[in-house]
């Protein structure tokens, strides 16, 4: 509205434009001469560039009696090169602006460095140096192998960290490495030295079977010039990547109870092992798996949380263990929180009933539509940033997922229908079929859980 000339005008309210259409990334895929697998994704405006490096060295390969050789590896990537120690290392990346971490995973090692576009050159000069030659120095890997050592105490102590070993010592064969901690235990870790770590880098770590992910705003830069100029100098064999062994485990209804003398609080793991994102139905078990444990409004809070006061917050989830495309990988299927001592055995009444009455009348369509604007109308809130992009694009190529997975994963779950989602949860987590780790006091729980009539307890310490 205006008033020159003292004539009012009034102008219509300006109309919102029709949504732009939105869909996960598509990388562009090439090969360095080296043999390095190469994805790309130009992001306009992100001026600090990711790149992420997958390295085929999974858990499986670790020597027997080693593990944690890989997390001592890829923590010692950054602790100098032939060229520079640990410090100057750190001072140069530094000056770049850049960071570089790496941590190892069932899959193999992830290399993740952010700088920004303008020392992209720099820093990937430096990351080239750190997979061509790691100096793997005996004092700085003494010092990794004894920080690792006390990280340990404080992880048993962890009521959710021990809830997660325990499970993982449940479901899988003692001869599987998916059975052990990731990061290995005590007795394996002191046995790690340099020459090990050494051994396992040269058996493992080479281009041919590695692949970089790189994403950001990647305008004026000659990136296939750049790559060739840092990671293309990286040599090695074109040896195969080390085998994934299929997966098994064992869901035998049951219940352990690792003691806590004492505790006030009973740490809560439920699970199994189910379909991962190779099968058709993890769409509509992700939109299930959400509506009953998802967020502060799913089924389970609204019991636990809300109507009884059990718990801060309880919550069900799918994590995928390994994937892969030949169908030998799956996922953990779990509902984890934590209760009150005294209401251990009620909250696990309930739970059960929840799941019993989810599947006696179904998830709503209200349900299932509150699920798909949390999970799939966010998504453009969640890939912001290039790390975000280059997380997933990596995550894809650890799953031996194809490149549009996460485009077309968003498309499945807004096509997927209430009743789909009903079956799928249903599916996952069947009441006769669920392995149940209570970290608390065995004294005040193992009773009432006895009482429940959901499996065999047992009591470990």
């Amino acid at each position: 509205m205006s008033d020159t000339a003292g004539v009012m005008t009034f102008h219509p309210q300006p109309q919102a434009g029709e949504p732009k259409p939105w869909a996960f990334p598509a990388p562009e895929r090439s090969t360095l001469g080296n043999g390095l697998t190469l994805l790309t994704s130009h992001r306009p405006g992100q001026q600090v560039i990711a790149v992420e490096l997958l390295l085929a060295a999974p858990l499986v390969a670790e020597p027997e009696g080693l593990d944690g050789v890989a997390t001592i590896m890829a923590r010692a990537l950054s602790e100098g090169t032939d060229k520079r120690t640990a410090e100057e290392f750190a001072a140069e990346l530094e000056r770049c602006g850049a960071t570089l971490d790496a941590h190892a995973d069932h899959p193999g090692v992830r290399v993740s460095l952010e700088v920004p576009a303008s020392r992209l050159d720099k820093a990937l000069d430096l990351l080239a140096e750190a997979l061509i030659a790691p100096a793997f120095p005996d004092d700085e890997i003494k010092r990794l192998v004894a920080n690792r050592l006390d990280e340990i105490p404080h992880e048993l102590a962890n009521p959710g960290r021990r809830a997660a070993m325990a499970l993982s010592k449940e479901l899988f064969p003692a001869e599987a490495r998916h059975s052990r901690p990731r990061q290995g235990t005590e007795e394996t870790v002191r046995r790690i030295d340099a020459a090990a770590v050494r051994a396992f880098y040269r058996a493992h770590v080479r281009p041919a079977t590695s692949t970089a992910v790189v994403v950001g705003d990647l305008t004026g830069i000659d990136l296939p010039a750049l790559l060739d100029e840092t990671l293309g100098r990286w040599t090695g064999t074109k040896a195969e990547p080390f085998a994934r062994p299929a997966i098994t485990s064992d869901d035998t209804a049951r219940v352990v109870i690792v003691d806590r003398p004492g505790a006030v609080q009973t740490q809560l793991l439920i699970g199994r092992t189910g379909p991962d994102r190779q099968d058709p139905v993890w769409a509509a078990q992700v939109l299930g798996t959400y509506c009953l444990g998802g967020t502060l409004t799913s089924r389970l809070d609204r019991v636990l949380r809300e109507e009884k006061g059990y718990t801060y917050g309880v919550r069900a989830f799918a994590q995928v263990l390994l994937s892969s495309a030949d169908g030998t990988g799956a996922a953990l299927l779990a509902i984890s929180g934590s209760v009150a001592t005294e209401v251990t055995g009620p909250a696990l009444a309930d739970t059960w009933r929840v799941i019993r009455e989810l599947g006696e009348g179904g998830l709503t369509d209200a349900e299932r539509d509150v699920a798909v604007q949390n999970l799939v109308g966010v998504a453009p809130l969640r890939y912001e940033t290039a790390a975000a992009v280059a997380g997933t694009l990596l995550d894809q190529v650890e799953q031996e997922l194809p490149d549009d997975f996460q485009a077309a994963l968003y498309a499945r779950l807004a096509a997927t229908g209430t009743v789909e989602a009903t079956a799928a949860v249903v599916n996952a987590f069947p009441l006769d079929r669920l392995v149940v780790v209570l970290v608390g006091d065995a004294s005040a729980i193992a009773d009432p859980v006895r009482e429940l009539g959901i499996g065999p307890v047992t009591v470990v310490g």
